[in-house]
C-alpha cells in the first residue's frame, strides 16, 4: 500500500527551505541589493523541485482516490453481474409448465373394439354400435362411424346432424361409446339388400374393422333409407330418433 506524505508538511518544508536561502543571498551582498546569483538560481530550483513534489504527491494521492473508487465500481458490477439469476419460469427460463391437460389421442381400429346389435323387434329397422375402448388409455370418439354396408354401393353411411354431441366423447379404459343406425324403412322392398358383416372406419384414423351383423340371417339394408347417428355417451331420445 502506498503512503503519501501530508501536503501541508511538504509545503511548510519547502518555504523554510526558500526562506533560507534568500536570507543567505541577501546577506552576502555588499550594496544590500538583492542578488541574482547562484544562490537565487539555487533557491529557485529548490522551490521548483519542492512544489513539483508537492503537484507530483497531489496527482498520486489523487491517482490512488480515482483507483480506489474504479476499484471498488468493479466490485460492485462484480457482484451485480455475480448475483444475477441462471434460470427462470416461463418464457425467460424455458421451465415454464403448463396448467391445462393435454387431450386425448383419437381412438383407433386397434384400441377400440366395435359390435352390432339389433334394436327393437321386427321389422329390424335399426341397429346399436357400441365401440368399447379396450386400451389401458383414455382416448377421443370424434365424429361419426363411417360404414359400408355395400360393395355396390362404396360411399359411407350418412349422418344425422341433430345426434351430434355438443362435446367431444372422450372414453376412459373399458368405457363405451354408442351410435345409433338406419337400416331401412322396414318390410319388404325390392331395394333391400341382406347383409352378414360390414366395415367400420372411426374418425381421424386409417384402420378398419369388419363387424359381423347381428342375428343369423344378416340384417336388410336400403341405400335410400340409411342413416347414421354420432357417437355419443348413452342414446338419447328424440336427438336420436330418427
Amino acid at each position: 500500500m502506498r503512503t503519501f506524505r501530508n501536503r501541508s508538511t511538504v509545503l511548510a518544508a519547502t518555504t523554510t527551505a526558500v526562506l533560507a536561502l534568500t536570507l543567505t543571498a541577501c546577506g552576502d551582498s555588499d550594496t544590500g541589493t538583492k542578488s541574482a546569483g547562484p544562490a537565487a538560481s539555487t533557491s529557485a530550483t529548490v522551490a521548483a523541485e519542492a512544489a513539483g513534489a508537492e503537484k507530483a504527491s497531489g496527482d498520486e494521492q489523487e491517482a490512488g482516490t480515482t483507483g480506489s473508487a474504479e476499484a471498488g465500481t468493479e466490485q460492485v458490477a462484480g457482484t451485480a453481474k455475480g448475483s444475477g439469476t441462471t434460470g427462470g419460469s416461463g418464457a425467460a427460463g424455458g421451465t415454464g409448465t403448463g396448467t391445462g391437460t393435454k387431450a386425448a389421442a383419437l381412438c383407433t381400429t386397434k384400441n377400440v373394439a366395435i359390435t352390432a346389435e339389433r334394436q327393437d323387434g321386427p321389422p329390424y329397422t335399426h341397429i346399436v354400435l357400441t365401440a368399447k375402448n379396450t386400451s389401458s388409455a383414455s382416448c377421443r370418439m370424434s365424429g361419426f362411424p363411417q360404414i359400408q354396408f355395400l360393395e355396390s354401393h362404396r360411399e359411407n353411411v350418412p349422418p344425422v346432424a341433430k345426434s351430434k354431441p355438443e362435446a367431444p366423447v372422450v372414453l376412459t379404459p373399458g368405457a363405451p361409446a354408442y351410435a345409433l343406425v338406419r337400416l331401412s324403412n322396414g318390410g319388404v322392398n325390392e331395394d333391400n339388400e341382406v347383409v352378414t358383416d360390414f366395415s367400420v372406419m372411426l374418425e381421424g384414423s386409417d384402420g378398419q374393422a369388419a363387424v359381423a351383423a347381428p342375428g343369423e340371417g344378416g340384417i336388410a339394408v336400403n341405400p335410400a333409407k340409411w342413416a347414421t347417428g354420432y357417437w355419443t355417451y348413452e342414446l338419447r331420445n328424440g336427438a336420436d330418433d330418427f
